[in-house]
């Protein structure tokens, strides 16, 4: 196993530059923590390099067994000191092991195509973790793809992956694209749009969720343009009691993904049981 000490190692600057700028295309990912190097390892990512750092090798440690297991496998594992970690760990607290990943793009038309498919369109949703718990509930509620537009933050930042822990790594997810574009893929393939907003749309319950669906929600503040809840088919509204006006992002996504997910897929949900809300 080779070993980095220094700050000017161009492996660690390779992290550090990640982090600070995150790949556009998606390609590559900075993942931080033992449950994403796990998760992507699990969903079949190529790990480009793993940096465990040396005093987490040191010790009987998760990571220590990881990284011998990854090593035996092929990928290329470094032994990291605490200053050279330190700056490959964008975490105020680094966890002990790092990597860069590489995920296989996929495209807008790929998800809008798949028969049956409900599609998350994400509207400027701006913060990184917003955007990784909405990412959480959108894979935990049987969405099949995200396109994710406008001013969004990148749902490739090493944020909104800790955020969604793991799902990021396994949804097809599409960013970067005009929101106009989204629209008409969707449209192009017969999906049936719902513009959620926040007064004077239909009960979730009363929206049909089954087919070909887009669910397009709009960020923090000010959620989805006018323009753009005009060219949807429906819209949609969350019942909240006064004097509450919205809900969180990610919250709202979670409502109303799983509200489809009760039409969707009742068996599985009725077999679900209450373990899936324990679930880490």
């Amino acid at each position: 196993m080779n070993s980095i000490t220094s700050r000017q190692n161009p492996i660690a600057r390779a992290f550090r530059e990640l982090a600070s700028t995150p790949d556009a295309a998606g390609v590559r990912l900075l993942l931080d923590g033992i449950h994403l190097v796990r998760d992507a390892r699990a969903a079949g990512l190529e790990l480009e390099v793993v940096a465990v750092a040396s005093g987490s090798l040191d010790s009987n440690s998760e990571e220590a067994a990881l990284a011998l297991v990854l090593e035996r496998e092929g990928v290329e594992v470094i032994s990291a000191s605490e200053q050279a970690f330190a700056l490959m760990s964008p975490v105020r607290t680094p966890s002990g092991i790092v990597a860069i990943a590489r995920r296989v793009p996929t495209t807008a038309t790929s998800i809008c195509v798949r028969p049956g498919g409900f599609i998350l369109v994400v509207v400027d949703v701006q913060d990184p973790g917003n955007l990784g718990s909405l990412l959480r509930a959108a894979e935990a509620g049987g969405v099949t793809g995200v396109l994710v537009c406008g001013a969004s933050t990148s749902p490739f930042s090493w944020k909104a992956l800790r955020g969604s822990m793991g799902s990021a790594l396994r949804l097809p997810i599409v960013h970067g694209l005009p929101l106009q574009s989204v629209l008409t893929c969707l449209e192009q393939h017969d999906a049936r749009t719902v513009a959620a907003v926040p007064r004077d749309g239909r009960a979730p319950d009363d929206i049909d969720w089954t087919g070909r669906v887009g669910l397009v929600l709009g960020g923090e503040g000010h959620g989805l343009d006018e323009i753009v809840a005009a060219r949807c088919a429906e819209r949609v509204s969350i019942p909240m009691a006064p004097p509450v006006e919205s809900l969180n992002v990610a919250a709202a996504a979670a409502i109303l993904v799983y509200t489809a997910r009760r039409q969707r897929a009742p068996l599985d949900v009725a077999r679900s049981g209450p373990s899936e809300s324990r679930r880490p």
